[in-house]
């Protein structure tokens, strides 16, 4: 067996330990669906297998497999619609905020279906902002806009969530209940939700 040919295959395995789960959970907020969340991760990795293990630079790595998985997440949404994508003005409106306690009563679980239910233009960038941890640079390069568009976006994605939590968030805080002893939370939903009480952003 060729040596290198080892290497290779620790080198992609190493590769997929790292970012598999980030992939995977971007891709799932992306379509809503296990199975194409999966299909698309899994497509990810054969297109890197296939082109993208000869870049020199491997700090690339991250934001090359992600840039991959969205394209392919847009070419799997033409395959199913002709129609474009709308344009969405890039204008932030005034949007009340909710207090930080009253956030912070809601439950993870809740943020992260406020979150599932903003148009992917939104949700895509903010999943990668602060569940993904990509800086503006590196997201605008996933999504292929100017950094300005990104930081738009992030802003009027935030101040939708904000929206939704101002006009329902106190009805989902009265209908919450203690959980059991030992409750698995929603890790995303509590970071969603530090982030809409004002918590620290990523650099």
């Amino acid at each position: 067996m060729d040596p290198s040919n080892v290497d290779s295959a620790s080198e992609f395995e190493a590769l997929v330990n790292a970012h598999y789960r980030p992939l995977y959970q971007f891709a799932f907020n992306l379509a809503r669906d296990e199975a194409e969340a999966g299909d698309l991760t899994q497509q990810t990795f054969y297109i890197w297998a296939r082109k993208g293990s000869g870049m020199r630079d491997p700090s690339k790595a991250k934001t090359w497999l992600f840039t991959t998985l969205y394209r392919e997440f847009l070419k799997s949404r033409r395959r199913l619609s002709r129609h474009p994508h709308r344009a969405i003005e890039e204008t932030d409106g005034e949007i009340p905020s909710p207090s930080p306690t009253a956030v912070e009563r809601l439950d993870a679980d809740a943020v992260a279906a406020a979150l599932a239910g903003l148009e992917e233009v939104f949700r895509a960038p903010l999943v990668l902002f602060y569940l993904g941890e990509h800086s503006y640079k590196a997201i605008a390069e996933i999504l292929a806009v100017p950094v300005g568009t990104v930081q738009s976006r992030i802003a009027r994605g935030k101040a939708r969530l904000r929206e939704w939590l101002t006009r329902d968030g106190e009805a989902v805080a009265r209908r919450r209940r203690p959980g059991p002893a030992g409750a698995t939370r929603n890790p995303d939903g509590d970071r969603a939700r530090r982030a809409l009480a004002g918590g620290p952003e990523i650099p």
